[in-house]
C-alpha cells in the first residue's frame, strides 16, 4: 500500500511539472546518449553504452517512483484546513523545553520536507508529535537526540 502524500496547489503543479520534463527531456537525452555509444562500436565492451543503459534505468525508476507519488497525491486546500489544530501544512511555532529555544515548522508531506526551509515531514518523529495537537498542548516527542518536549505556541495556516 502506498502512502498518501499532500500537497498545496503549487508544489502539485510543480512536481508534475518535473515529472513531465523527465518524462519528455529526461527520456529524449537518455535515448541519445545510448545511441551515442552505440555508434562507437562493440557494446559488450563498451562503458558509455553501459554508464547510458544505467542512466537511463535510473531516470526510469525516478519516473516510475514520482508517477505513484502523484498516483496518491491528496491536493489540500489551505482554505478549508481548521487551524484550531496541527494539521498538514500548518505553520506550528514551538518552544522547545529542552534547548529552551522557539522553532518554527510547516508540516508537509516528505516529498516537500526541506528543513533548512522550516519544512517538516508530518511523517517525522516531530511532526506525527504535533499533529492533532492545540495551542498550550506539549508533544512529547522521542528523537534521535532524546525525548523532546515542545510546546505548542502557535498555529497558523
Amino acid at each position: 500500500m502506498s502512502q498518501i502524500s499532500y500537497f498545496t496547489r503549487e508544489s502539485y503543479d510543480k512536481f508534475k511539472a518535473e515529472l513531465d520534463e523527465l518524462k519528455n527531456t529526461g527520456r529524449k537525452n537518455a535515448s541519445l546518449a545510448i545511441a551515442e555509444a552505440r555508434e562507437k562500436g562493440d557494446l559488450s565492451e563498451n562503458a558509455e553504452y553501459d554508464a547510458a543503459k544505467e542512466a537511463q534505468g535510473m531516470l526510469e525508476l525516478k519516473i516510475s517512483q514520482m508517477e505513484e507519488v502523484l498516483a496518491n497525491a491528496r491536493v489540500i486546500d489551505a482554505s478549508q484546513l481548521d487551524s484550531s489544530k496541527v494539521t498538514v501544512l500548518a505553520k506550528v511555532r514551538v518552544f522547545n523545553r529542552k534547548t529552551q529555544r522557539e522553532v518554527t515548522y510547516q508540516l508537509v508531506s516528505e516529498t516537500e520536507a526541506d528543513l533548512r526551509l522550516g519544512k517538516l515531514s508530518v511523517t517525522s518523529p516531530i511532526g506525527k508529535g504535533l499533529l492533532g495537537k492545540a495551542v498550550g498542548d506539549v508533544a512529547q516527542v522521542t528523537t534521535p537526540v532524546g525525548l523532546q518536549e515542545l510546546e505548542v505556541l502557535e498555529i497558523n495556516l
